[in-house]
């Protein structure tokens, strides 16, 4: 008889998606609420977004025990920065100590795939996407998670950015206001969710603008 080995991971992929939209002085992050884990679903009411300063939040989808243990070290590594400088950190700040936070631990990685949006210095919309292991760039719009490869497509056909190889380089914001922002997020949302299983139930909407930021819900599929 041939002995069989135990097939254990330290890793799970809960499955969902994100999507983050910056404009000229607004930024739009949603995910959807639902946590599974193969066919089964563990939850229907886990938000996947976190904000980590005044202006910057960040949607993650990927391993969520993962996701929680790097939300708690930028928590800290935060409130380090806001005794030590006396004021909030900024998104592009945050963005690169996100960025140090996950290289180094490539070796045994944060399986966690995010997208960090928020306000600039200058209260522009900044959209910052990344992969498990701290690589990441500024853009106008991304998506992450198990519904990104049907979101990104779309996101494509509707707001196609301006090639980073132009000169001079253009602005990576999309051109639309902020409630066409919000409505084409809720409408990609509903197109992956009649495709994906591992995103649905509900809808979670993040507005960070000048005057501060508010949440929207829309109800997804359930099944």
């Amino acid at each position: 008889m041939t002995k069989q080995h135990a097939n254990w991971s330290p890793y799970d992929n809960n499955g969902g998606s994100c999507v983050a939209i910056a404009g000229a002085d607004y930024c739009v992050i949603a995910a959807d609420t639902r946590m599974s884990t193969g066919y089964n679903i563990l939850t229907r009411e886990y938000s996947k977004i976190s904000q980590l300063a005044e202006k910057c939040v960040m949607a993650s989808s990927g391993f969520q025990a993962d996701v929680k243990a790097l939300q708690k070290v930028l928590s800290a590594r935060h409130l380090i920065y806001q005794h030590q400088h006396n004021k909030q950190m900024s998104c592009p700040a945050m963005a690169q100590l996100l960025s140090n936070t996950l290289y180094y631990k490539r070796f045994f990685p944060y399986y966690s795939f995010n997208v960090l949006g928020g306000l600039d210095n200058e209260g522009k919309g900044c959209v910052f996407t990344y992969d498990a292991v701290g690589s990441y760039e500024r853009v106008g719009y991304s998506s992450q998670g198990s519904g990104s490869t049907l979101i990104m497509p779309f996101l494509d056909n509707q707001l196609k950015s301006p090639s980073p190889l132009l000169l001079p380089a253009k602005d990576a914001v999309t051109p639309l206001s902020e409630t066409e922002a919000i409505d084409l997020v809720k409408t990609v949302f509903a197109s992956a969710t009649e495709r994906d299983i591992y995103t649905g139930d509900k809808l979670e909407v993040v507005i960070l603008n000048a005057s501060g930021i508010r949440r929207e819900y829309m109800d997804l599929r359930k099944d």
